[in-house]
């Protein structure tokens, strides 16, 4: 079923069906559903240079940011063909579809066939569906096991963290996704399409009171029924859904639970037709118009019941098939697309399913939670060599919700690995709405534990989301280093940060053989956003021209520090006078975890520096250090309790300056 994306996208040829079948008439009656491709969109109101028409405005913003073209793709199918199309005998119009500009038909009237067929603006008609549904066919390769126990839903995780996420923990920790969400990126603000069988009793199961009460689920639609409840039907979508919303404190927590839902069922249980590709096609045209960011596709093709229409290995070249085409269009107008890489790893098909070959796609395999690869989990490349899966995620007993009592269970699938990693690059992309799909899923390849090494079974491996974090922070950092015109270097840095995050001003001067900390960055920002930094480090005390060594460390976790850059600067004093400006400085102001003192005097001098708490209580002391010049202090702090101190300085024992300083 499903599998793993390359970072750049084909220019996509117009139609993707496999099977283009010029029957007659008569051969048309082992058949009811039929796609009608048109030529053009002739006649039409709607007009690219009026998108609020048929585009929410969420779905223009969408394109603004990442400079997206609004194209006749976005513009719906002429409405007279379709009205045609309908009243040309007994028609039933089953889906439209502007991106491939196509209508989806049910019919068993050969002259109403044949009166389409004829009509000017037609270009083909092709069979995409038998005119009875085989019984109960079980699509579904995914198991199901029973409810895991109660005294199983403890695991040892952080006591600071802000979800406990019960048994659910080893497949949320495999990818350090608990990361994200202590920072506050739960999915709030992002939305997500989950196409599938049927999301069965989520409006009443325990797992799914959290997004009911919110009103998470913005929209639901039955693709094949053609109604908006999808509640009923089969329990695959459900249960994938609740690896991403699921919001039960201790028992069970899913990667996403702050997202909003479109739920779709596009698919019949009952059959496997290429009809469900036009169904799919549909929906994910609904959700792009509506503005969603994400889909989830726990969805693969590669047989069907009637062989005429079966792909082979060669079709799965990212390109062919009509649900590839319509994925890799939806990642062309910006949206992030998460498939399952399928379950065929031990059948005679083997490999990945399509929509899993598209090239935008982020396809997804299965390992367990030690990150052994499942045996039933899909083998890549696509046939035309792109590297399938692209990711892997827990899809071996991964946490689910039971059927029946909501309560967690323990399904095996790749079906759950893909929601379980589209949770994950939601989160992740709601910290860096700067960057776009593509961006992001080349974060998460570059993140895993495979990168230099991808294989044909997890691609690039298990993605680490802290590291994809570093990635995208590097990647939006940018600084820019000029000489001053008093014998100084100036520093700005434009960093993505929070409160919670700080960044450490580091030089080195030749002779020396380790770098001074000469600033630390903080932002009393709690949102993580971009803040502009700037810092003059003063170099007056320095008579001759050389190369000064800078490097900037950002620390984003206790556990987590990077630099994001190194640079050398060549120096040439520029001062007009050779004495100094007396002055000192004390910074940073909260200190996290230095404090650094910076005395400039003209002629010697000893220096005493002296901290005390807001008791009075001196903590630290520093006496009589000489000063010739200018010379940086640094006292330790980040032992000490939270709270307000002084910092005192003393020149030849003579107090010249407190300051209050906080430690946070």
């Amino acid at each position: 079923m499903n599998r793993l994306i390359k970072v750049q996208m084909k220019k996509l040829p117009l139609f993707f069906y496999v099977v283009l079948i010029a029957f007659h008439t008569d051969s048309f009656a082992q058949f009811s559903r039929y796609v009608i491709r048109l030529k053009d969109k002739n006649g039409s109101s709607f007009s690219t240079s009026n998108p609020s028409q048929f585009l929410t405005q969420r779905a223009i913003d969408r394109r603004t940011r990442y400079n997206i073209n609004i194209d006749e793709t976005d513009v719906p199918v002429t409405p007279a063909y379709i009205d045609s199309i309908r009243l040309s005998g007994t028609v039933t119009i089953l889906s439209v579809s502007k991106w491939f500009n196509q209508v989806c038909i049910q019919t068993s009237d050969n002259g109403a066939l044949n009166k389409i067929n004829a009509f000017s603006f037609v270009k083909n008609t092709s069979p995409v569906a038998a005119r009875f549904l085989s019984l109960h066919r079980d699509k579904q390769p995914d198991s199901v096991a029973a409810t895991i126990p109660a005294g199983v839903t403890n695991r040892p995780q952080s006591p600071a963290g802000f979800y406990n996420y019960g048994v659910a923990y080893p497949q949320v920790h495999l990818h350090n996704v608990e990361f994200l969400h202590n920072h506050g990126f739960r999915g709030e603000g992002m939305q997500m399409a989950i196409m599938d069988a049927g999301f069965y009793h989520y409006q009443s199961l325990p797992t799914f009171d959290s997004i009911r009460n919110n009103n998470q689920v913005l929209e639901t639609w039955d693709f094949v029924a053609g109604n908006a409840s999808v509640n009923e039907d089969f329990a695959h979508g459900m249960n994938c859904l609740s690896t991403i919303a699921a919001n039960m404190p201790g028992v069970f927590v899913g990667t996403a639970p702050k997202t909003s839902f479109y739920l779709y069922r596009t698919e019949d249980i009952s059959s496997e037709y290429p009809v469900e590709e036009d169904n799919w096609v549909s929906a994910a045209e609904r959700a792009d118009s509506l503005g969603a960011d994400v889909f989830s596709v726990s969805l693969g093709y590669s047989t069907f019941d009637n062989p005429i229409f079966n792909y082979n290995y060669a079709n799965m070249d990212g390109n062919t098939t009509t649900i590839a085409g319509a994925a890799d269009l939806a990642a062309k107008k910006g949206i992030l697309m998460v498939a399952a890489a399928g379950n065929e790893g031990a059948s005679n098909w083997h490999y990945i399913t399509t929509p899993a070959d598209a090239d935008s796609v982020l396809a997804v395999g299965a390992v367990d939670t030690s990150r052994q690869v499942a045996g039933f989990s899909s083998y890549g490349p696509s046939s035309d060599g792109q590297v399938k899966p692209t990711v892997a995620a827990v899809g071996v007993r991964a946490v689910i919700a039971d059927a029946n009592s909501g309560n967690p269970a323990y399904g095996s699938g790749t079906s759950f690995a893909c929601p379980i990693m589209a949770g994950i690059t939601t989160c992740l992309w709601q910290a860096f709405p700067e960057v776009n799909n593509m961006q992001v899923i080349d974060a998460l390849g570059r993140s895993a534990d495979k990168f230099t090494t991808p294989n044909d079974r997890t691609g690039y491996g298990v993605p680490d989301v802290k590291n994809a974090f570093v990635l995208l922070i590097k990647k939006l950092y940018a600084q820019q280093i000029t000489p001053g015109s008093n014998c100084d270097i100036k520093l700005q840095l434009d960093i993505k940060t929070a409160a919670d995050m700080f960044v450490d001003i580091e030089r080195k001067l030749p002779g020396e053989t380790s770098y001074t900390t000469l600033s630390v960055l903080k932002t009393s920002n709690t949102d993580f956003t971009k803040k502009t930094f700037s810092y003059t480090d003063d170099l007056s005390a320095i008579k001759n021209s050389l190369a000064i060594e800078y490097r900037f460390k950002m620390t984003i976790a206790s556990d987590t520090s990077f630099y994001l850059d190194s640079t050398s600067v060549n120096y040439t004093p520029n001062c007009n006078t050779v004495n100094l400006t007396e002055k000192i400085s004390i910074n940073p102001n909260p200190a996290v975890e230095n404090i650094f003192i910076s005395v400039t005097r003209n002629t010697a001098v000893n220096t005493s520096i002296e901290l005390y708490n807001g008791s009075g209580q001196k903590v630290y002391s520093l006496l009589k250090q000489p000063v010739s010049g200018t010379k940086i202090f640094s006292i330790p702090v980040k032992q000490l309790s939270r709270g307000v101190y002084f910092v005192t300085v003393l020149i030849n024992d003579k107090k010249v300056i407190t300051k209050k300083v906080i430690v946070p």
